[in-house]
């Protein structure tokens, strides 16, 4: 199979454009934004999909679907397992300046008729299912699976830069027990691995784009690529944290860092002094340099992330880029996720075949 090169675009995140047109204050105010609820089990048909902390997210690429095709530019996700569009049948604001699919002029689209409510930290978005071919450049799924949205809030996703969602992570994680894109292409022989970094290669690994080798973590659940956490430093201190084992979440669909609430405490103590913006802490330029590095050791690699790549300057205005998350994982143990803070400075290839995680240092 042939090495696959999608390009993933970068826009203004929909937290620098809800905040440009002077909205953003008051929709974290009044919606009560919980970026974890994303990590909380499903209820009845309300279905709590991991999809992003989308107020950040600002990595997308473009698909198509349906015979003829039907451009989309969706957000490339390792923490959903679900792929979903707009709907012509639409009707909220959020859809119209958005790609909506005509389900009347794909001559291989087969409706389903289910439907699921699908709720997130800022929201819920209700999609019908279909199914139809899917396309990215020269892979072709068919009778792919796929949700059409039939409501979305108007914020955040009318500021979205994409349309929709392409999820990545395993199908146990799948609402109403879809199949995934990521199934259907290995199924149908399309797909050997993957790699998300400032490309999404499918199909291989391009030892182009990195540093020595690749570190590789086994996947420790095979619902989100979660792999184990040995340890987590604070600039030379060993923090001895995970000495009974942490959890970390590798998710292309959350932007920041998500720390444990009983740790996040312990590393801003270690820096310069940061002011609580929800849900991040603002902190002072000119304090950066003098911030300390925060080492992950995961597969007996030690991952640094130096202040340079987690502080976030955005015109002079300054943030740490990390959040907190209050749940534990599945067994009990400590959760991190790793968002595209940590994954823009590693080479990262999730392995669905051996169900393992790899890391090696960006070139």
């Amino acid at each position: 199979i042939p090495l696959l090169v999608i390009s993933l675009r970068k826009g203004l995140s929909i937290r620098d454009k809800m905040r440009a047109a002077g909205v953003l204050d008051d929709f974290l105010k009044h919606i009560k934004y919980d970026p974890v609820k994303k990590y909380q089990p499903s209820q009845g048909s309300v279905v709590r999909v991991p999809v992003t902390n989308h107020l950040d997210s600002s990595y997308f690429g473009e698909i198509s679907i349906g015979e003829p095709p039907q451009k989309f530019l969706v957000l490339f996700d390792t923490g959903s397992s679900n792929l979903w569009v707009p709907s012509s049948d639409c009707k909220s604001p959020a859809c119209f300046n958005h790609a909506k699919f005509q389900a009347n002029d794909s001559v291989t689209f087969t409706p389903s008729g289910r439907s699921y409510t699908v709720s997130y930290g800022s929201g819920a978005v209700t999609i019908v299912l279909g199914s139809d071919t899917l396309k990215i450049q020269s892979i072709t799924v068919t009778d792919q699976e796929f949700g059409l949205t039939q409501d979305e809030p108007t914020q955040p996703f009318y500021f979205a830069d994409f349309d929709g969602i392409l999820g990545m992570a395993y199908p146990s994680l799948a609402v109403g027990g879809m199949a995934t894109a990521l199934e259907g292409m290995l199924e149908q022989n399309q797909l050997g691995a993957l790699h998300y970094g400032g490309e999404l290669i499918l199909g291989g690994i391009d030892p182009q784009l990195f540093q020595g080798d690749i570190t590789w973590a086994p996947v420790t659940q095979e619902l989100y690529w979660q792999v184990a956490l040995e340890e987590f430093a604070v600039g030379q201190s060993v923090s001895g944290w995970c000495s009974q084992g942490c959890q970390a979440i590798v998710d292309t669909g959350t932007f920041l860092l998500t720390v444990p609430q009983e740790y996040l405490e312990s590393i801003l103590e270690s820096n310069p002094p940061a002011v609580p913006v929800s849900p991040q802490y603002a902190v002072d330029c000119n304090d950066t340099q003098s911030m300390p590095s925060i080492t992950f050791s995961i597969g007996g690699a030690q991952l640094l992330l130096s202040p340079s790549a987690y502080v976030l300057n955005s015109n002079g205005y300054c943030t740490l880029g990390m959040e907190v998350t209050y749940l534990p994982s599945q067994d009990g143990q400590p959760l991190w996720i790793l968002g595209n803070i940590f994954l823009k400075e590693y080479y990262t290839v999730f392995d669905m075949a051996n169900s393992r995680v790899g890391f090696a240092l960006s070139a």
